[in-house]
């Protein structure tokens, strides 16, 4: 006979679960929340957020995605922001905390698997500018685009200010260390989409210093 915590693998395929799925593998139990408190005691799951779950180090079949918990820990949101500019190697830095934006207010959540951050963002500019990662265990995750990336982290960085399309530069290349080269294979219409949906003046500098690119671009092209 199949043990409690074999008998939920088994009708369990990932190893990011909901306490929906959860007590539906216990439905044979008079009482499924004794067993949930039992098996987080035994370490054999842990509670990532109050509803969701992983499997413990025992128990799993493969990684767990930080990514897709991101996605589900709080909605509506999407992974953007400092670990979306790593993820598409914008920035150097590896990012650790799991950086997302909302339509709802920014939080703060700290759990075990580590840190996630959710900045709200107006509700024109969060419904564009995502894409579906797929991953190769079937799961899937939103995150930013690059530009949209890009994008929100200077809507929602308040600790520079950035009055001038120099000061913005130097925030960019300076202080983001974005790749200059990267940078500049951008997709400027999607950026300039993107800037026209936020009332940010930090925002429209970005869309000035985009068409001074395209402006140098077209003299270079005819020199």
């Amino acid at each position: 006979m199949l043990s409690t915590i074999e008998q939920i693998r088994k009708g369990i395929d990932r190893e990011e679960f909901d306490y929906q799925v959860l007590i539906t593998t216990l439905k044979g139990y008079s009482r499924p929340r004794d067993k949930i408190t039992a098996l987080l005691r035994a370490g054999q799951i842990i509670r990532v957020r109050k509803g969701l779950y992983i499997f413990g180090p025992d128990y799993r079949r493969r990684p767990y995605s930080r990514e897709i918990l991101a996605n589900l820990i709080y909605g509506p949101s999407y992974i953007s922001l400092e670990y979306a500019l790593s993820y598409h190697g914008l920035i150097p830095e590896r990012v650790e905390t799991l950086t997302s934006v909302t339509t709802g207010r920014t939080r703060t959540f700290t759990s075990p698997v580590g840190v996630f951050t959710y900045h709200m963002t107006p509700l024109p500019a969060f419904q564009t500018g995502m894409t579906r990662v797929e991953l190769d265990d079937g799961g899937a995750f939103l995150m930013a685009t690059p530009e949209k990336a890009l994008v929100d982290k200077i809507f929602a960085d308040r600790t520079s200010e950035i009055r001038t399309i120099k000061g913005l530069e130097t925030y960019l290349f300076d202080d983001l260390r974005i790749d200059q080269d990267l940078f500049d294979k951008l997709n400027r219409s999607d950026m300039n989409d993107y800037v026209n949906r936020y009332a940010s003046s930090k925002l429209q500098l970005l869309g000035s210093l985009l068409r001074r690119h395209q402006r140098q671009e077209r003299e270079e092209n005819h020199a």
